[in-house]
């Protein structure tokens, strides 16, 4: 019979390191998302009130590992559920509802989050 031991060193400082800055391409994910939708002009856009001062990267939650995007007008959930409304193209010629809807699982940009944290996350850490 052989007896085998073995001795286990954390780096708990690098652990820490790293954790923290999962958090932080957490957030920084969020706000290239919301600057990614904003640059493709797929908000419905009269003021410009909705898309720049009224949506913003909510962090609250960000160490439990949730970011949320907000949009806080009463009309942006009227707006987001009723794709068959005419939208004004003036200002933003991509406007419609369900303006996520690329970035989201089956859409066209569904890797955006995913590979935004990757780069993001490699940039904090060095890895």
């Amino acid at each position: 019979m052989m007896k085998v031991s073995s001795v286990i060193k954390l780096n708990l400082p690098k652990i820490k390191e790293l954790t923290d800055a999962q958090i932080a391409a957490l957030e920084q994910t969020a706000e290239a998302l919301h600057t990614e939708v904003v640059q493709t002009q797929v908000f419905p856009r009269d003021t410009g009130n909705l898309q720049n001062e009224s949506t913003f990267v909510d962090t609250s939650k960000s160490k439990q590992g949730k970011v949320s995007i907000v949009s806080s007008t009463p009309y942006a959930r009227r707006l987001y559920f009723h794709p068959e409304y005419h939208f004004h193209t003036d200002e933003n010629p991509n406007a419609k509802g369900k303006w996520y809807e690329d970035w989201l699982p089956g859409g066209r940009e569904a890797d955006y989050c995913t590979n935004a944290f990757k780069r993001i996350y490699r940039r904090l850490t060095g890895i």
